[in-house]
């Protein structure tokens, strides 16, 4: 089941953890002056599970300092180990993924709708703009519904803004981290 964008469950899907326990501790005090405590409870319930959900998220995904450890992991793989790595995290979530060449290097398709997925600059300390303008003009050839970039470094500010005008997706920190779990060097 997925929640639509706007709603307030779904943008509290998206804020932190604690950002949804004090909106249980809010409608608990609120229903409270009107309701009993165990009504009170439940109105409350929604937003404390939410909570939970989203705690258990973030604990899940790296932060700070375990972050940049696990993208310097990545950093340390050779291209056919992190190709390898990608295609099996994209796998897991249902693609069916295709080796390609030229400005993508995988394409990935799911339900019908294809997107390319750029990764070969993963490395790189900082992504200019120049790939990812390639990467466009491949994704409008091809009819690509997503174009995507992976990136374990920075990206300039000209290439995040290029990005977001022509609508392309960064794959990056722990949301890269989790798709290449799996080929991830311990120690």
């Amino acid at each position: 089941m997925k929640l639509p964008k706007n709603s307030l469950f779904g943008i509290l899907m998206r804020a932190r953890w604690w950002t949804s326990a004090l909106v249980a501790l809010g409608v608990f005090g609120l229903a409270r002056l009107l309701l009993p405590a165990d009504l009170a409870f439940f109105a409350a319930l929604p937003f404390a599970v939410i909570a939970c959900v989203v705690a258990w998220k973030e604990i899940r995904h790296p932060r700070g300092a375990r972050l940049e450890r696990a993208l310097q992991a990545l950093r340390g793989l050779t291209w056919e180990e992190f190709a390898d790595a990608l295609q099996a995290g994209y796998r897991r979530k249902g693609y069916t993924v295709t080796r390609i060449s030229g400005a993508a290097d995988f394409a990935l398709e799911k339900a019908g709708s294809v997107s390319l997925l750029s990764a070969r600059r993963w490395k790189a300390a900082v992504t200019g703009i120049e790939p990812l303008r390639e990467l466009k003009a491949l994704g409008e050839s091809r009819g690509a519904a997503e174009c995507l970039v992976a990136v374990a470094g920075d990206m300039s500010e000209r290439a995040r803004a290029f990005m977001a005008e022509k609508g392309l997706k960064a794959v990056e920190g722990a949301e890269l981290v989790k798709l290449a779990k799996p080929a991830r060097k311990s120690g």
